[in-house]
């Protein structure tokens, strides 16, 4: 497959390796009470600090573990002024590492710094998700051709799940430069490949197709009673004789019936009393396989009337006229063919496709909206998401109790949706980790996050759909009776609100909007998080660990090296020294800070749970080779041997 070349690429691609580790600092941790010292532990974090190290920082405790990433990097628009800093050591690259992105015309280079600044950061995303994970990455036609090439090499091109459009306009501004932009992109992979998005909930639109004419126990549409491949479906191909007209029906060609030929005798027996019989009817069962007779499956019976074809025909009339016919039913009062009914509780939700409408899941405009009424009045932040857009993102692509990272997060508009879709759900559970590199992640990023918590003074106005109909063909044969409808509901909400219009075609429906002016308080969401800066690197350039660090910090970082696990034991006295057995491998860290520590035949008591084999960290080693063979202990020199990733 081809790959997308670029300058600096051979620099970048293991530039990730190259990323100094560097701890997590905690500042504070937030609840609906306000600021605390101690860490909440509830796993909702904010980082502020370059994503590129911060994504290597979350390694130890997330490699494989995140559901859903999000991101929204720069689109390299040539407005940003977005800066690429990371520290790539080489001389032809340092002439440019650092500098301010400029506009098409005055840095030249300016994809190949985009290019650059992403690669490493989409290798690092990539281990971060879970298997049956996905990411979502917005973008715009800037580097929409180039991104997808940048994944497809990360990801793999058989990883490709969609690019989904966007309409984040839905009015939009005229453009001297050519056609209006009114549409982004959201590129879409999965961790593996064959990942595929939940359904979303149906509509109203959607339900109205279901009807209940003959007075069935719910409602229900018309649906083909046969399905495709008649080939390798031989056994599913056989006549089915009509009660009312008495004449044999098989499948369209090339299609067999639906169902097993014992359900269907069964859903047939629902008219009238049936059979199985053989018919000796190899040549039109071959008809509808498009194969010889001699080839077509031998042995395979009809389901026919048992009874003669009058007493069927009055038996299955008294079941027409009575109503509750089968789920194998007649169509054409009792004279057409068979159809199948598909009961509206039984099918799923709406499908997902590449195209998000603005009137589903928000728009630029609302962001800003949203924005500013959080922030008083103030819109801090110039391209924020709407918080409706990564809801759908977290229905079609999260768990419950899944993790959601966002590693550029701007004015933390996703851990607004996570925090709302847990208070409207009382079974989500659901955590994010936003990571911010510019120094508003605290004044704009978290700020926001505290008042989605906390609930904030709100004044604007605010619509809502009173009613609304699409006007299709066949809702516009009863234009008459909507129209009565639309103005019944005007009229009852009268008083409601600050006003309500009179019934309106808006995006191609018939609505009724009610207004109303708030000054009120919203709600908060109720929820806590923990805000981090980017510590110090756990190794100095020399090699040596830095002994400054938090000795707990370092015995994550060496139990991830060692099993790519995180290190979810709590150390007790009574195990020192052990980071955890893993693998019928005992992990043991012999540190003390500034002081130096040896295996001995006196220290061995360290090792105080039993295993196979024991992976023993320490500053020296004064036992005999024979002896470590003969206890399976496999010693590693502090800092020389300790791993870098």
């Amino acid at each position: 497959m081809p790959s997308l070349q670029w300058i600096g690429k051979e620099k970048v691609v293991n530039h990730h390796q190259e990323v100094p580790f560097k701890v997590l600092e905690h500042q504070y941790g937030f609840t609906p009470n306000g600021k605390q010292d101690t860490e909440t532990d509830n796993g909702n974090k904010i980082i502020h600090g370059d994503n590129l190290e911060a994504l290597k920082a979350l390694l130890p405790e997330y490699e494989g573990r995140i559901k859903c990433i999000y991101i929204d990097p720069p689109y390299n628009t040539g407005e940003e002024k977005w800066v690429y800093n990371d520290n790539v050591n080489d001389p032809r690259l340092l002439k440019w590492l650092g500098e301010v992105v400029g506009k098409p015309g005055e840095d030249f280079t300016r994809h190949d710094k985009w290019l650059c600044m992403m690669y490493p950061r989409l290798v690092l995303l990539r281990q971060l998700l879970t298997d049956d994970g996905a990411i979502f990455i917005s973008i715009d036609d800037n580097e929409q051709e180039r991104l997808k090439c940048l994944c497809n090499e990360v990801f793999g091109a058989t990883c490709f799940v969609g690019d989904v459009i966007w309409e984040k306009n839905y009015s939009p501004k005229n453009d001297s430069k050519g056609i209006p932009t009114a549409t982004d992109h959201i590129l879409v992979y999965g961790k593996q490949p064959g990942w595929k998005p939940k359904r979303t909930e149906r509509t109203d639109d959607m339900d109205e197709r279901y009807k209940n004419p003959d007075n069935d126990v719910m409602p229900w549409k018309s649906t083909d009673a046969c399905a495709p491949d008649s080939q390798s479906h031989q056994g599913m191909i056989y006549a089915i004789q009509h009660p009312f007209t008495g004449k044999m029906l098989y499948p369209t060609k090339g299609r067999h019936w639906a169902f097993q030929q014992i359900d269907i005798l069964d859903i047939m027996k629902g008219w009238c009393e049936y059979e199985l019989r053989d018919l000796d009817d190899a040549e039109r069962r071959a008809a509808v396989c498009s194969i010889a007779p001699e080839e077509v499956k031998e042995g395979v019976k009809g389901i026919v009337l048992s009874e003669d074809l009058e007493t069927s025909r009055r038996k299955a009339q008294a079941v027409y006229d009575r109503g509750q016919w089968p789920r194998f039913y007649f169509t054409n009062g009792g004279q057409g063919g068979i159809a199948r009914k598909t009961y509206l509780d039984n099918v799923q939700g709406k499908l997902v496709t590449t195209l998000w409408p603005h009137e589903e899941v928000g728009h630029t405009d609302g962001a800003k909206k949203e924005l500013k009424a959080i922030f008083g009045g103030n819109i801090p932040f110039d391209t924020p998401k709407p918080v409706s857009l990564i809801e759908r993102i977290l229905q079609i692509a999260t768990d419950d109790d899944s993790i959601i990272l966002d590693s550029f997060a701007g004015s933390g508009t996703t851990a607004h949706a996570v925090l709302k879709m847990n208070r409207e759900n009382p079974n989500s559970f659901r955590k994010f980790i936003l990571v911010e590199l510019m120094d508003y992640a605290d004044s704009i990023t978290a700020e926001r996050v505290k008042r989605v918590i906390n609930g904030y003074p709100y004044k604007g106005r605010k619509e809502t759909e009173l009613y609304s109909k699409k006007l299709t063909i066949t809702q516009l044969r009863k234009a008459d009776k909507l129209l009565k409808e639309a103005q019944a509901v005007a009229d009852a909400n009268q008083g409601k609100y600050t006003s309500v219009s009179r019934p309106t075609i808006k995006d191609n429906c018939l609505k009724v909007i009610g207004k109303n002016v708030y000054d009120e308080f919203m709600t908060g969401t109720s929820g806590t998080f923990d805000y981090y800066e980017l510590g110090a690197t756990l190794l100095n350039a020399d090699g040596n660990l830095n002994q400054d660090i938090a000795e707990e910090k370092i015995r994550q970082y060496i139990y991830y090296t060692e099993t790519r696990q995180p290190l979810l034991r709590k150390r007790s006295e009574a195990h020192k020294y052990l980071l955890d057995t893993y693998g019928h491998t005992g992990y043991y860290f012999y540190y003390i800070p500034y002081q130096e520590t040896t295996l001995n035949r006196d220290t061995l008591r360290i090792l105080t749970e039993q295993a196979e084999r024991y992976i023993v960290y320490a500053d020296q080693c004064l036992l005999p080779e024979s002896l470590l063979a003969s206890q399976n202990i496999i010693f590693k020199k502090i800092p020389r041997d300790i791993k870098q990733f």
